[in-house]
């Protein structure tokens, strides 16, 4: 089998490995797609050293098909498609014993803490595993755990129909929070710097806006003086952290979706002005992926025009440099490679 490796020093490579076949509780998985996310780009880039073993086998955004059964693992079948929902907490700690096992204090992110996607065949605890639909594509299918994660992210808000919502930041996850917040009835306007993204954006039916121009004017008028009901901080930049209180309403929510790797300056002044709600959105929980299955399976999510293109495994280095340099939205590696279309395709 093949597998990717991030070897440190921004590079990614491909080696050879023995498979291994699943042990007790555990599938195996042909892995058919794997999507590269922020959170890679933030590995490839070293942000995460203390955190990734090197040499690692990262990768989550991905689907594929069984290919074989541990010891005692019921209610699945070789060839089912599946997608894995890449958590495994503890079951002890305080957050778990409180409810909030997704956000375990202990939590095995996997793909990032443990092995990950990027390998031909992947051994997994069947409990992670997402039942998929016969009629989703697995091209589409890879979409699901970002999918998910923008759902888990409009619930957070409490985004209610035909409320407003600004979303600052239209790379992957800011589109598809844009796309899930407009399934849920809310009233949605993207700002993005880059002019490419502002294009496919509006081709997509949204308002978008250029951080350039005073957007918190444009968004004063288009709310009637209010300020947006909910705000989504998507873009990682410092400016836009400090920027985004500016968008909200009287008691409105900020709610900061993006990955920072240091701390950021935030106006406090504004939130207690205003008494805005400031809340955190990490990762999903369950129903949060079996909703991101059916937005994808019913087309409410725009996955076509989210994925820029597809690689085979052994360009993946190529793909991670587009990523890094904003040449491309979602780039989807064909784990297998070797040009023979999967189950499900």
């Amino acid at each position: 089998m093949l597998a990717a490796h991030y070897a440190g020093n921004r590079t990614m490579t491909v080696v050879e490995a023995e498979p291994s076949p699943p042990g007790p509780g555990q599938v195996q998985i042909n892995v058919a797609y794997n999507g590269i996310c922020g959170t890679d780009l933030h590995i490839l880039s070293g942000h995460m050293d203390a955190r990734v073993d090197v040499p690692a086998v990262i990768g989550h955004e991905m689907s594929g098909t069984l290919a074989a059964l541990g010891d005692g693992v019921e209610g699945w079948a070789v060839g089912d498609p599946v997608t894995v929902m890449p958590l495994a907490w503890d079951g002890t700690c305080p957050a778990c014993l409180a409810g909030n096992s997704h956000i375990c204090q202990n939590l095995d992110f996997v793909g990032i803490d443990s092995p990950g996607a990027l390998q031909t065949r992947w051994n997994v605890d069947a409990g992670l595993l997402v039942r998929l639909p016969a009629t989703l594509s697995l091209q589409h299918a890879a979409l699901v755990e970002p999918t998910a994660v923008a759902v888990h992210d409009v619930r957070r808000s409490e985004l209610e129909p035909g409320q407003k919502a600004v979303v600052i930041g239209g790379g992957p996850i800011g589109v598809l929070i844009a796309a899930v917040a407009r399934s849920f009835g809310g009233d949605v306007v993207v700002i993005e710097l880059d002019p490419k993204r502002r294009k496919a954006i509006a081709d997509l039916g949204f308002t978008v806006l250029d951080p350039r121009e005073d957007t918190a004017a444009w968004v004063e008028e288009w709310t009637g003086g209010a300020g947006a009901d909910v705000v989504f901080e998507v873009s990682g930049a410092a400016a836009a952290v400090l920027g985004a209180v500016d968008y909200a309403k009287v008691r409105g929510t900020l709610v900061v979706v993006a990955i920072h790797p240091e701390p950021r300056p935030v106006n406090l002044q504004r939130v207690f002005w205003r008494e805005l709600r400031l809340l955190g959105a990490r990762v999903y929980q369950r129903d949060d992926f079996d909703t991101a299955v059916a937005l994808l399976a019913t087309g409410a999510i725009p996955a076509d025009a989210l994925i820029t293109k597809t690689v085979p495994l052994h360009d993946i280095q190529a793909a991670f440099d587009d990523l890094t340099g904003g040449q491309a939205m979602k780039i989807l590696i064909d784990v297998q490679a070797d040009g023979t279309p999967k189950d499900g395709e």
